[in-house]
């Protein structure tokens, strides 16, 4: 039995899988978000509570010979040698670095940085965060040991091992040429003197063995920590070839492409998040938009999520007119665009709009800025999907219209945990997993075909969604100064 431990932003999920990769008991319990405003926070002893009673609760006293830790990327969880907090963690979605993101944007420290490491700056990523409290908040960066994300510091709290992956060391500080931290990149954002707190880079996995009687989990059982939920996801799809992709309908649209070079001299968009292979980096545009923008109009029209099928078929392709843009993150968007002042916006109403209406166009918007993202990152190949908004047949059809391509649903339950486990395997070496057959546990579980009415209707409405976007970020900047 493999047990792979995904934890999210609002719900821990564990799940046991047998050696043929059939799921044989998930458990999840959810997870809350505390702060005020832009500041959006975690209570890490919360966070492991979670972790250890799920993990309880799904290997029901037997014994698993490897426990693969995944979750939430970015953000910032400073704790001391033991794991423990020395203040709450700041969770990607805080935004209280916006203004120092938007300086460096401005004059060019944020170009430099992606010429460097490949990836772009946005305010919940580890590298404002601390620059952040370097400037407001440093008691608490002297007081802590460890400067990690979510998962390294469940590995740290269950084996007593410091450090992480490749996944979670990208983005910001990592130079993919010698796959170390770059001084550059540190000093960069004024943090050359906090380099200490990063944590050390395993050459494949951090690993550890579990100790101090956690519930569920015997003392020596082997633990793994990553690679973080969005490499994780890609693993668990089958999504390892050049030009091949992976949508995650999340809270967040992550959008990746598996590609064989960094492209440090184009465009500063999205991040390259490293693999085990040198040659093989995973292309991430993660907006920030995605299931969060549904569950807001959903709320604020009364409906549910089992209605949205039913609520897409109630109104035509284009909502009669209403169209969206998804941008409701307080932080703003982070790709395929960098902008903190991004907000989203309902065009073309009239007291003839219904709810139907509402819901239809923002599912419209959040599958064209998948399609934003997938174009940005250069996918050619196929196509693979996974995520809670997978779970709406009808909005799947939408999106692979919007796409023109086929998707491929992976395979459940918890598409990241599955991916977290085949990378433990992978990492403990090839007889440590000799029964596994990587490609049964990643086969999909269905295929969905596009419309090609469909198609042919959203690639015009994709052209109008495009204007609409870049005449958005024109009025996000504020009026020009004619002084």
């Amino acid at each position: 039995m493999f047990v792979g431990l995904d934890m999210g932003t609002s719900v821990a999920k564990a799940v046991a899988y047998a050696e043929d990769g059939t799921a044989l008991r998930a458990e999840s319990t959810s997870l809350s978000l505390g702060g005020r405003g832009e500041h959006v926070e975690q209570d890490v002893e919360e966070v492991v509570r979670a972790a250890t009673d799920v993990l309880a609760a799904v290997t029901g006293g037997r014994t698993p010979a490897l426990v693969a830790l995944t979750g939430q990327g970015d953000g910032l969880w400073l704790v001391d040698t033991g794991g423990r907090p020395v203040r709450p963690a700041l969770s990607w979605m805080d935004g209280r670095a916006g203004d120092l993101v938007g300086r460096w944007m401005a004059d060019g420290t944020a170009d430099h940085l992606y010429r460097r490491t490949g990836n772009v700056l946005f305010p919940g990523s580890p590298g404002p965060l601390l620059a952040w409290l370097d400037r407001n908040e440093p008691a608490s960066l002297d007081a802590a040991t460890t400067a990690a994300c979510c998962k390294d510091v469940l590995h740290l709290r269950l084996t007593g091992e410091r450090g992480t992956d490749l996944s979670d060391a990208s983005v910001p500080f990592l130079d993919p040429r010698t796959r170390a931290y770059s001084p550059d990149a540190l000093t960069a954002l004024g943090l050359g003197h906090r380099a200490e707190l990063l944590p050390p880079i395993a050459t494949t996995l951090p690993y550890g063995e579990a100790r101090g009687r956690t519930p569920g989990l015997p003392d020596g059982t082997p633990v793994t920590s990553g690679p973080y939920d969005l490499p994780a996801c890609a693993i668990g799809a089958g999504v390892t070839e050049p030009g091949d992709g992976l949508l995650i309908v999340g809270t967040t649209l992550a959008c990746q492409v598996v590609v064989e070079r960094v492209a440090f001299d184009d465009e500063p968009v999205g991040f390259h998040l490293a693999t085990a292979r040198p040659d093989r980096h995973l292309r991430a545009l993660p907006a920030m938009t995605g299931t969060v923008a549904l569950d807001w109009v959903l709320g604020i029209t009364g409906s549910s999520h089992d209605q949205v099928s039913a609520l897409l078929g109630d109104t035509p392709r284009g909502a009669r007119g209403v169209a969206a843009l998804p941008y409701l993150s307080p932080s703003g968007e982070r790709a395929p665009f960098v902008d903190p002042t991004a907000r989203a916006e309902f065009t073309g109403l009239d007291l003839r709009a219904s709810r139907a209406d509402l819901v239809r166009a923002m599912c419209e918007a959040i599958a064209f800025a998948a399609r934003h993202c997938l174009e940005a990152a250069g996918l050619t190949g196929e196509l693979a999907v996974c995520g809670g908004g997978t779970r709406s047949l009808g909005w799947l059809r939408l999106f692979a219209d919007v796409l023109g391509r086929p998707l491929r649903v992976a395979r459940g339950p918890e598409t990241g945990a599955r991916g977290a486990v085949l990378a433990g395997i992978a990492s403990r070496g090839p007889a440590f997993g000799r029964g596994v057959d990587v490609a049964a546990w990643t086969a999909p579980e269905v295929v969905v075909d596009p419309d090609p009415a469909g198609v042919e209707f959203y690639d015009r409405a994709y052209i109008d969604y495009l204007f609409r976007v870049a005449s958005a970020r024109e009025r996000w900047q504020g009026p020009a100064d004619t002084r």
